[in-house]
């Protein structure tokens, strides 16, 4: 099994409640709401000189030794593709190399099949790394270079980052909201529980009082998530295909083969317009040394 680092980003979503959601009076530059409405919300310049979101997570990623990068895009928008193009040797993403991958949307949907459809796809026509590992996470956060070297270097079959809920900086309504883990003893994966009740929060809840939190961020092996991908359901409400449904489904198959790394710190979130602005002010102040 190689190491090599392989990184596949999930942005074929339309950005539905980005769109939907109300600009809070104190919002950001109307610019800005003006890309949140038009744009993939990875697209969205928040960053320094109005770079995007995404910029972010290829940086970070690259730091961590990442260097082939396949991104999932939607077939209605090209924003990303447009953007990026195939990065070489020669700007800021030296030693990336970027493909893409189209989600297409069934002619009885008026949106994507959800996230679990989108790996599907890009993996289907990315025969190439089958028998190798990849991590896998969306476009709408911005994972750590610890984190992304936590998922690159880890030594198990497949293994996830388990965020310490506490450590979010988020409203205590939203962060209840996210989806929590559950592990073994060992602490290999055991399911992922979407939307959890209190009493479903409070079975999960450490003797530490640690209640991991799954930001959708994996690495996975092909040929052993493939299957899983091809045949999870359309979630009951959502009518989504969910990869954490698929991740649950594949470690109930295969016990104990994804170990849950425990991990404090925020993950930026860009879901929707209230959003912007706080994302915009950390990455002003933490990516003083980003190239650009």
């Amino acid at each position: 099994m190689t190491t090599d680092g392989r990184l596949v980003v999930l942005a074929g979503g339309i950005s539905s409640r980005m769109k939907k959601s109300v600009a809070p009076e104190s919002s950001a530059d109307p610019a800005l709401i003006r890309d949140a409405e038009v744009k993939a919300k990875s697209m969205i310049g928040v960053g320094r000189k109005g770079r995007p979101f995404l910029d972010y997570l290829l940086f970070n990623a690259r730091q961590a030794g990442y260097r082939d990068v396949l991104i999932v895009i939607g077939e209605g928008d090209d924003s990303i593709r447009s953007y990026y193009g195939h990065k070489d040797e020669d700007n800021e993403f030296s030693g990336l190399k970027i493909s893409y991958a189209i989600q297409r949307i069934p002619a009885d949907r008026t949106k994507p099949m959800g996230t679990a459809d989108a790996l599907y796809q890009g993996l289907k026509g990315n025969v190439g790394w089958a028998g190798k590992r990849f991590t896998v996470c969306n476009s709408d956060n911005l994972y750590s270079e610890k984190a992304l070297a936590l998922m690159r270097e880890h030594k198990y079959r497949s293994a996830m980052i388990d965020y310490d809920r506490r450590a979010l900086q988020f409203e205590w309504s939203r962060i209840e909201r996210f989806a929590v883990t559950v592990k073994d003893d060992g602490g290999f994966l055991t399911g992922i529980i979407e939307k959890p009740s209190k009493e479903q929060i409070q079975a999960a809840t450490g003797r530490d009082g640690f209640v991991g939190v799954s930001m959708n961020i994996f690495d996975l092996q092909y040929d052993m998530i493939f299957p899983f991908l091809e045949k999870v359901p359309f979630h009951p409400l959502r009518n989504e295909k969910e990869l954490p449904e698929a991740v649950t489904m594949m470690v109930g198959a295969i016990p104990r083969c994804l170990f849950a790394y425990p991990l404090s710190e925020h993950v930026l979130d860009l879901t929707e317009k209230g959003d912007i602005l706080p994302v915009k002010k950390y990455l002003e102040s933490h990516f003083e040394n980003a190239p650009f």
